[in-house]
This record gives C-alpha cells, sequence and structure tokens, in this order.
C-alpha cells in the first residue's frame, strides 16, 4: 500500500509567523524547518510535501493572478499527491476558497484551507490545531477513496464548503460560519463526517479554468442610498457585472428612479446577480412587492449564495466568454455546490 502524500501550501497569512528573538516582531518561520516548529508533524504515517509562496502574501494582498497561481499549482502537483492543504491567511480565504471551488472543475481530491486568529509561534496558538487538523481530514480515505473531494476550509472544529463560507468574527477562533449549509464534518474527539452533504467524487479528469474577469463590483445597499452614487457606479468603465447586497430576503429601495438605473444597466448588458446581506437565508424575488419590481428590472436572484462565492462565480462565468443568457442560467444553477436548488 502506497504512503498518503500531502502537500501544505503556504501562501501567507498569520499561521506560518513566529516572534523574531531579537526584536520580538512577527516573522514567517522557516518551512524547511517546520517539524521544529510542530513535532507533531513527525508522527503522521504521511508523507508530507511543502510548497511557499515567495515573496508571501498577505491575505489583503490577495488578487485573481493568485488565485490562479494556486490552480496552477495543484494541477502540476496533482498525480503525485492525494490531498492538499493550504495555510491561508484568513481575512480573505473565503474569497480565495470560492474562487478555487471554480477554478478546478472534476475535482476529486481534498483541498482544505487553514489559518489561524494567533501565530504558530505564540503560546496560546490555534494554528496548530488547525494544521494537523486539516492534514488529517486531507489525507481521510474511504476504500481509497477521499472522504471529502472539494475545496473546504477547516477553522476551530468545524468543516465548511468553501464556497458556502463567511469570516464573521475578528477575534474568536471559530472566525468562520456557513449560514446556509450544515458543517461538513464536526471535529472533536472524533471526526465526525456528514457525508450526506459532502460533494461526490466525478472521477472525471481534473480541469483548471484560469480566465477570469475582474470587471465586476460589489454594490452593497442601505438607507439612503443616493441616486447621483448609484448612478455614477453603475457607469464605471468597463463594467460586466454586479454583485448587489440587498436587504432580508432580497429588498430593495423601490424608488423609480433606483428602478430605473437598474433597468438600463440590465438592458446595456450589466448582470446584476442580488444576494443577502444576512449570514443565513436567501433572496426571494417575489415575496415582497420591492423584490417583484428587481425581477421586472432584469436583476437575477442569487438564491442563498455568500457574496464571496458570487463575485468568484460571476468572474469564472464572465471570464467563460459564455453569452449573457447563459451566464444568468448558470449563476442560477449549483455548479460546485455553491448555491441551494
Amino acid at each position: 500500500m502506497e504512503e498518503t502524500a500531502i502537500l501544505l501550501i503556504y501562501t501567507g497569512g498569520t499561521i506560518g509567523m513566529i516572534a523574531d528573538e531579537e526584536t520580538g516582531t512577527l516573522i514567517p518561520f522557516d518551512f524547511d524547518n517546520i517539524n521544529n516548529h510542530i513535532p507533531e508533524l513527525k508522527r503522521f504515517r504521511y508523507k508530507l510535501g511543502f510548497h511557499c509562496f515567495d515573496p508571501l502574501l498577505d491575505s489583503s494582498n490577495m488578487n485573481v493572478e493568485t488565485w490562479i497561481e494556486l490552480g496552477q499549482i495543484i494541477k502540476s502537483y496533482y498525480e503525485d499527491y492525494d490531498g492538499f492543504v493550504i495555510m491561508h491567511g484568513s481575512d480573505t480565504m473565503a474569497y480565495t476558497a470560492s474562487a478555487l471551488s471554480f477554478i478546478l472543475e472534476n475535482l476529486n481530491k481534498p483541498v482544505v484551507f487553514t489559518g489561524s486568529q494567533l501565530p504558530l509561534g505564540v503560546l496560546r496558538t490555534d494554528g496548530r490545531e488547525n494544521l494537523l487538523t486539516a492534514i488529517e481530514i486531507a489525507a481521510a480515505n474511504d476504500e481509497d477513496t477521499p472522504i471529502v473531494p472539494e475545496v473546504c476550509i477547516y477553522f476551530e472544529n468545524h468543516l465548511m464548503r468553501g464556497n458556502r463560507t463567511t469570516k464573521y468574527n475578528a477575534e474568536n477562533f471559530n472566525a468562520f460560519v456557513s449560514g446556509n449549509l450544515p458543517l461538513l464534518a464536526d471535529v472533536g474527539v472524533y471526526i465526525k463526517y456528514n457525508k450526506n452533504i459532502i460533494l461526490r467524487p466525478s472521477f472525471k479528469k481534473l480541469k483548471v479554468h484560469v480566465n477570469f474577469d475582474t470587471n465586476v463590483a460589489i454594490l452593497k445597499l442601505y438607507p439612503g442610498i443616493n441616486k447621483q452614487f448609484v448612478d455614477s457606479f453603475f457607469k464605471t468603465e468597463g463594467l460586466k457585472g454586479v454583485i448587489m447586497e440587498s436587504f432580508g430576503s432580497g429588498n430593495a429601495p423601490s424608488e423609480k428612479w433606483f428602478i430605473d438605473i437598474l433597468k438600463n444597466a440590465s438592458k446595456s448588458g450589466i448582470i446584476i446577480l442580488n444576494v443577502t446581506q444576512c449570514m443565513t437565508g436567501a433572496v426571494e424575488h417575489g415575496k415582497y412587492e420591492t423584490s417583484v419590481k428587481l425581477d421586472k428590472a432584469g436583476v437575477v436572484s442569487g438564491g442563498d449564495i455568500t457574496t464571496e462565492s458570487a463575485l468568484a462565480k460571476m468572474m469564472y462565468l464572465l471570464g467563460s466568454g459564455h453569452e449573457n443568457d447563459k451566464i444568468v442560467r448558470l449563476l442560477q444553477k449549483s455548479l460546485r455546490g455553491e448555491i441551494s436548488i
């Protein structure tokens, strides 16, 4: 029986930091000596490989090029490893995990994102347990088939689908929430997998998509939003897609000027996807009168998709070269388990 092989990819972020002995400031540790920092790794009966970004990136500096690079790294090592663990800054982890779920079509191996709120070099770090468990999940299989063959996030005892996850807490170790999908696994003394929720492998050949269109913007609605701002927003040069964060179950101002701007934008070819600002719940066009007007203006319902996933999906579909009618249909269809249908 071949030894299970897991590739650890470090992009940057809190988890890989230790305190400089002289200055006390946080600096990245040398992953060539990772066993000195996490001696528990030696107890795994897995072959562990390492790939570090150079230079390392603060997650606030993540961009589409980095997402594509991650996809290409996984593609290049795909046949050599049974699973992948990506150590990533928590601030934009949900965006990167969402994007990678669309980049990696026909994924049949685990890609587990993890990170920490406190650096590994801090005594009370949450990073050690997060990393060790993420490795164990990436290596888990049942009859030689990976248990979790999808892009996911492991953080503080919770395994969540990557494109269903949002960071909601900047201070607690339990920093992420999957508001519209149950956990893929709950981790305590045992790792309890929710196999009815986990995506099944397709056993088709991995396909990596590298064309993302960044002419997409997020419009967050708020009481008092004015015509001048909304009008100038939709006149942004090159704009092709808008993620509109609305109130509650998809409601928005019903003033004529607002609906007219949306209608004109839609007619000009800009795709507007309506997502809720709420952590849990979904957009339901037609539930209230205000959302009926959105429907008539050409706004597309995003259902229960997260903002992070909606952004990545819109960029992915616009980059695919499809006609707008097909993109609108695909936005309302589950491609990687990102939306409840």
